[in-house]
């Protein structure tokens, strides 16, 4: 038994969340000689995040290679060589940057499949990092997410912390269906210990949401740059008396309504946090289906933290802008006084 801990320890390797993505794209690279990797500055550079570091010194400029700065050409291009047989990661490198590819991703990539009956499938990866908090100019802290969630034929998923991360771009990766892969970059430099040695046999699947912290009180739904906020809040309201569960959706499209359903019927309070403005999110979606299916369970309204509906803020204002731990504790005392 102490041999296997101390093999389970070795294989641990503490990383950050970026780099545990190169990791994972180091992986799936060697797995697949058809993976590919595409976007502005990918290469010799490394990403502007750094997340692709060394992966065209060691695969190759065909397989790793920077584009023009054209997103609409990046995806295009991508879903071009998906019909040949590929399996094209593309790198967006900010969240605000992807609109000119939206056409493309909405108007054929998520219809591809559907448009062919099934016969013509685009296991296309676009990645994008998410949110604010790293004091960036006007378009590089957007929350795009709700956009590509209400498009049919999308997986949207959002990684939270760097284990989850290194499994899931693999996952990602494998998967046949084009997955938007959301990067919470103000998380890049979060570190966790990762199993590098270890298979994703025994990985949560991709589409699967995971309960970070078990609570009787309340439940607190979260992804992405609000993970490490809502465990912070829930470890606060822990001193206060109040037992919180904090689940990370993980995936937004599909939603793991099967975990958030059974959270709340057990604890009879919901709170759903993020980035993005509140108004139209995906906590309004969220709050729909709980209230539909667990109306009877319920001892408060569900509640919503967010972002406002205004465009995201200089960065010298964004901490007033950005849902903080005082913001997702009031609302949590606002679900106790019903």
């Amino acid at each position: 038994m102490s041999t296997d801990t101390t093999g389970a320890q070795a294989a641990a390797t503490r990383l950050t969340l970026s780099r545990a993505l190169n990791e994972g794209l180091r992986k799936a690279m060697e797995n697949d000689p058809k993976v590919l990797i595409m976007g502005e500055d990918v290469g010799k550079l490394g990403g502007v995040f750094r997340v692709t570091d060394g992966l065209q010194k060691d695969f190759g400029e065909d397989r790793v290679f920077d584009t023009p700065l054209a997103e609409s050409g990046i995806v295009g291009t991508a879903i071009g060589l998906a019909l040949r047989g590929y399996r094209p990661v593309c790198e967006i490198q900010f969240d605000g940057f992807v609109f000119p590819a939206f056409d493309q991703i909405v108007s054929q990539l998520a219809k591809m499949a559907y448009r062919s009956a099934g016969h013509l499938r685009l296991p296309v990866v676009v990645r994008i990092p998410c949110g604010g908090g790293i004091g960036a100019v006007e378009h590089h802290s957007e929350s795009p997410e709700v956009h590509f969630v209400h498009t049919g034929g999308l997986r949207v998923v959002v990684c939270g912390d760097p284990a989850d991360a290194y499994a899931m771009i693999q996952q990602a990766i494998s998967c046949d269906d084009p997955v938007i892969f959301f990067e919470p970059k103000r998380r890049y430099w979060d570190k966790t210990d990762v199993d590098l040695a270890g298979g994703l046999a025994a990985a949560l699947p991709i589409d699967k949401a995971r309960t970070l912290a078990s609570g009787a009180d309340v439940t607190l739904l979260c992804y992405g740059p609000m993970v490490r906020t809502c465990m912070e809040a829930a470890a606060a309201a822990a001193e206060e008396g109040r037992s919180v569960e904090v689940i990370d959706l993980r995936s937004l499209s599909p939603l793991d309504t099967e975990t958030i359903f059974a959270s709340v019927r057990k604890t009879g309070r919901c709170l759903v946090v993020h980035e993005a403005a509140v108004t139209a999110g995906l906590g309004a979606e969220i709050a729909a289906r709980v209230s539909q299916e667990c109306f009877y369970h319920l001892e408060a309204p569900v509640l919503r933290v967010g972002g406002y509906s205004t465009p995201y803020p200089p960065s010298r204002i964004e901490e007033y802008y950005l849902p903080d731990l005082d913001r997702v504790l009031d609302t949590v005392d606002r679900a106790f006084a019903y």
